[in-house]
């Protein structure tokens, strides 16, 4: 399968809903708070952060479930209406709700193509999962100015804009 260097395609199980990343994204999480874990059933959640503008639903329909969050606020998790697989969420990421998907990473055709850039929330991963040596890790969450690619900040500020947040 030939790739784009700067795109990532994806869907779900079944096939009805497939989309396209027209970018690399601003960062990859791996979100290892307990959250993620009963959600997802499994250690971890990896999170491909991009701007709802750069994901084009190349076919299908989606469901939109708003569901509990940490923070209170909520988060609304994008599904296929017919086989359910999550492929993306929406949180209010520094107030950009909407406007920021968190694209689950195994959802694309290739996601050996985005690995983490962080480790965040690592005070409550798994025991036995051990990280890389040389991987950026937080007990937490981390200073966005501080983390991001200074090209990604960017972008991210000119969402933040947009938002007037």
């Amino acid at each position: 399968m030939a790739f784009k260097k700067n795109t990532h395609e994806g869907g779900c199980t079944c096939g009805h809903l497939r989309y396209k990343m027209t970018s690399q994204p601003l960062i990859v999480h791996c979100c290892h708070c307990r959250f993620c874990q009963r959600q997802s059933g499994a250690s971890f959640a990896v999170n491909a952060l991009i701007e709802a503008e750069r994901v084009e639903l190349s076919s299908g329909t989606v469901d939109k479930v708003m569901t509990d969050s940490p923070s209170g606020k909520g988060q609304q998790i994008i599904r296929c209406p017919k086989c359910r697989v999550a492929v993306w969420s929406n949180y209010f990421f520094n107030g950009l709700f909407e406007r920021i998907n968190f694209i689950r990473v195994g959802t694309l055709d290739d996601p050996d193509r985005l690995p983490p850039d962080v480790h965040i929330f690592t005070s409550t991963k798994q025991p036995w999962v051990v990280l890389p040596v040389d991987d950026l890790a937080v007990d937490e969450f981390y200073v966005t100015k501080d983390v991001y690619r200074k090209e990604n900040y960017q972008r991210l500020q000119v969402v933040a804009d947009a938002a007037g947040v």
